[in-house]
C-alpha cells in the first residue's frame, strides 16, 4: 500500500508543471505579472529599459514594475563602493 501512494504522489508531483524563475541580467526593469488565467502564480517579463516603458505596459494589466536585482550593469565601483541599481527614470 505504501509502495502504491508514494508512486500516485510521485506520479502527481512529476506531471505539475514547473518553471523556475528567471530574471534578465540584461535589463534593469522587470514587470511581474500576476496570470490569475493560468491556474494562479505570477511571472516576470525582465524586457523593459526604463520604469515609464515598463508602467506603460503594464498599465490595465494586473502587473507591477519594479528594479531587476539581477541586472548585470550592477557591480561594485572601482572606488571599493558597492551600488547595487543603475538609477532609472
Amino acid at each position: 500500500m505504501r509502495v502504491l501512494t508514494s508512486s500516485v504522489l510521485l506520479l502527481a508531483i512529476m506531471t505539475v508543471p514547473m518553471q523556475a524563475q528567471t530574471y534578465d541580467p540584461r535589463y534593469p526593469v522587470c514587470m511581474k505579472v500576476y496570470d490569475a488565467a493560468f491556474g494562479g502564480g505570477e511571472r516576470y517579463d525582465c524586457s523593459f529599459t526604463s520604469l515609464p516603458q515598463c508602467r506603460a505596459t503594464a498599465s490595465g494589466r494586473p502587473a507591477m514594475c519594479e528594479l531587476n536585482p539581477y541586472f548585470a550593469r550592477a557591480q561594485a565601483r572601482r572606488d571599493g563602493t558597492y551600488r547595487r541599481h543603475q538609477q532609472i527614470y
